[in-house]
């Protein structure tokens, strides 16, 4: 039996101790260049991998990281690990209440943004599979399958941050977006799973085709209710009795872990598993939006850097890198995913200029592309080249689609912050002590004011907050709502000086609170006037020196000379 020498141990330790770090330098450079780290991490396995440093010092590469021994095997055990755990994650983001509460323009975006790019790649694949890179060995029907799920799956975490970045995640176009990213996402990892059953079937995997997939599609049924249910069940439960933020962390992968055993017995890749079981547990309104992103950072500085640096190890991105088929797959997933959401969008009423925003910010493939490709080539459903060629389309689709939303949403007229705050609007101190008090007290007195119907304006923000929490960290909170009737924007400032849980992503409660109304018909100005926020209060000292305003005319000139703009 293989056993880890010392010597073997030694060497694990530094070829990880190396890979990590290379991944998390590179990520952070790309970060600074506002791209997804991501990109900086598969960079670093190709410069440590047999594209460079296999071809500038082959005995190092192969003696850090290893094809083949128990290295190689313990390597990709890791990797495994890291996978699993992202995805778990990548899960976590999927509220499905969002999809729900997002309505109708959410889920028709959803469907629309992953019918159409699939068919379209299935289409191509199935008439010109050489075009599209198949391999004559290849299936033609699991083949065109799985490059039509690599074209229609989007990459919910690039997407998010995008839009964290743009300050746009918890306005309304975001809410649209981010609820057909998960819807995106939850559909088409089920189909992956079938054709997953599919080849495992055809492989003399030893379980029977409808079986698996009636196992898969009855795991994915009971872990999105009841096992749900019973997850939101018991979180208060551990939270009570665990100390935090461990007990939640622990109960999340030991969930994550048991789902992935699941699935890969069934006869599905594990990750399935671990993905629908994060959906479950980020489901809960109990877990806490600092809990979600406490386990998102853990796994996301030290096992997805080692995952997505560790394909660069398997792939000569050189050898097999073949420009006309990069073309090829570059502009058919972008073409398909902008022409589909944007239709979705359009199908759903939005304005042009917002339809396009809500496509260019699909288009997106990244991560969710790069793991679906790589379970493929293992797989054996395609080969390297084709491999090559969709880890470039999911690097550029991730790369244009920020600034692609920046030029869709650029305008000459920008709305000016300053010239929509008022004394009149401006509270100071808030007497509520709730998220549902805050805004009840400022849009009672914003409806005095502007004589507006409170109950027209109270329903829409709180509906809006049930939807998706406004608070977005450094002390910040911006309720806010698309009002029918509206003829301009409305702008209300509160100070709280206790502070407010609008459940922020940092966990700190809202100490600056703005209360924004823009009339129903004009979605730019929401965007806007979110953004600006966002951007001017990116740091907590904002928030602490407005905190620190007793009056609107200190308030105003923090605002007009914020370093944050």
């Amino acid at each position: 039996m293989d056993t880890l020498t010392s010597h073997d141990i030694a060497m694990l330790f530094l070829s990880l101790g190396i890979l990590l770090a290379v991944a998390r330098i590179l990520g952070e450079i790309a970060q600074r260049m506002h791209q997804p780290a991501v990109i900086g991490e598969l960079l670093a396995g190709i410069l440590l991998g047999p594209t460079v440093l296999g071809a500038i010092a082959p005995e190092w590469s192969a003696g850090l990281f290893p094809l083949h021994g128990v290295n190689a095997i313990a390597l990709d055990t890791i990797s495994t690990v890291a996978i699993v755990l992202f995805l778990l994650v990548a899960g976590m983001e999927v509220d499905l209440s969002t999809v729900w509460k997002q309505g109708r323009i959410g889920l028709k975006v959803g469907i629309s943004s992953i019918v159409i790019p699939f068919f379209i790649a299935l289409g191509m694949a199935w008439i010109f599979p050489e075009l599209m890179g198949r391999h004559l060995d290849a299936d033609p029907l699991i083949f065109s399958l799985f490059l039509a799920i690599a074209m229609a799956i989007s990459a919910l975490p690039v997407i998010a941050k995008i839009l964290m970045d743009m300050g746009l995640y918890r306005s309304d176009l975001g809410m649209v977006v981010i609820s057909a990213a998960i819807f995106n996402d939850l559909v088409g990892w089920i189909i992956f799973a079938v054709l997953l059953g599919l080849i495992g079937d055809s492989t003399g995997n030893g379980n029977h085709i409808l079986l698996t997939i009636s196992l898969t599609l009855l795991f994915a049924v009971f872990m999105l209710t009841l096992g749900r249910w019973l997850i939101h069940k018991t979180l208060p439960f551990v939270q009570a009795y665990t100390r935090w933020p461990g007990g939640e962390l622990s109960f999340a992968l030991v969930l994550g872990f048991l789902g992935a055993s699941l699935t890969e017995w069934i006869g599905i890749h594990a990750i399935f598993g671990a993905f629908v079981v994060g959906a479950a547990v980020g489901d809960s309104a109990h877990l806490r939006e600092r809990s979600r992103v406490i386990i998102d950072n853990f796994v996301s500085f030290i096992f997805a850097p080692i995952f997505f640096a560790g394909i660069g190890l398997k792939v000569n991105f050189m050898t097999h890198f073949d420009l006309s088929l990069v073309v090829v797959i570059t502009l058919v997933a972008c073409i398909c995913k902008f022409s589909g959401a944007m239709i979705g969008a359009r199908w759903g009423k939005m304005a042009v200029q917002e339809a396009s925003a809500v496509g260019s910010a699909m288009v997106s493939v990244g991560t969710m592309g790069i793991i679906v490709g790589m379970i493929a080539l293992e797989a054996g459903i395609i080969q390297q080249t084709l491999f090559v060629a969709l880890i470039v389309m999911a690097i550029v689709t991730s790369m244009i689609s920020g600034p692609l939303m920046r030029m869709v949403l650029r305008t000459e007229k920008k709305q000016e912050l300053q010239a929509l705050l008022s004394q009149k609007l401006f509270f100071q101190p808030l007497e509520a002590s709730s998220c549902r008090g805050v805004i009840q007290e400022m849009a009672t007195a914003v409806c005095a004011i502007k004589a507006l119907d409170l109950k027209t304006v109270s329903q829409a923000v709180h509906a809006r907050e049930d939807a998706l929490s406004t608070g977005i960290g450094n002390g910040v909170a911006l309720p806010h709502a698309r009002i029918e009737g509206l003829q301009s924007s409305v702008v209300a400032v509160g100070i709280s000086e206790k502070g407010i849980d609008f459940d922020a992503p940092d966990g700190k409660p809202a100490h600056v609170i703005f209360l924004i109304l823009t009339p129903a018909d004009d979605p730019r100005g929401q965007l806007e006037i979110v953004s600006r926020i966002a951007r001017l209060f990116s740091s907590p000292q904002m928030a602490e020196r407005a905190r620190e305003n007793t009056n609107f005319t200190d308030f105003l000139a923090l605002v007009q000379t914020g370093t944050g703009v």
